[in-house]
């Protein structure tokens, strides 16, 4: 991700690190370039579901790993849905399936 430039993110890791005194944080990046839905892996979320002022992308092959102080505020929660489609996203660009 760009360095200084804020973006939302869906928190992949488990809620035990999530909870844990780890300072750190698994996220995958949303971007608003519709475009990369195409690209596999890749989720399209809706702005009604993210709470964003766009619909978005879940931008699956940019996983990354960020400081816990670099997050302002939790937007929403995803559908169930959508968090398996990223669960298999992940698989796939991971090569886990």
């Amino acid at each position: 991700m760009e360095s200084g430039f804020k973006r939302p993110v869906i928190i992949i890791q488990d809620d035990a690190f999530n909870d844990s005194s780890i300072n750190t944080v698994i996220v995958v990046p949303l971007t608003t370039n519709i475009n990369l839905a195409d690209a596999p892996g890749n989720v399209s979320l809706s702005k009604k579901e993210t709470h964003l002022s766009k619909d978005s992308v879940a931008n699956i092959s940019q996983i990354v790993t960020l400081d816990r102080e670099r997050f302002l505020n939790k937007v929403s929660n995803l559908k169930h849905r959508s968090l398996m489609q990223i669960d298999e996203g992940i698989k796939l660009v991971l090569s886990l399936s």
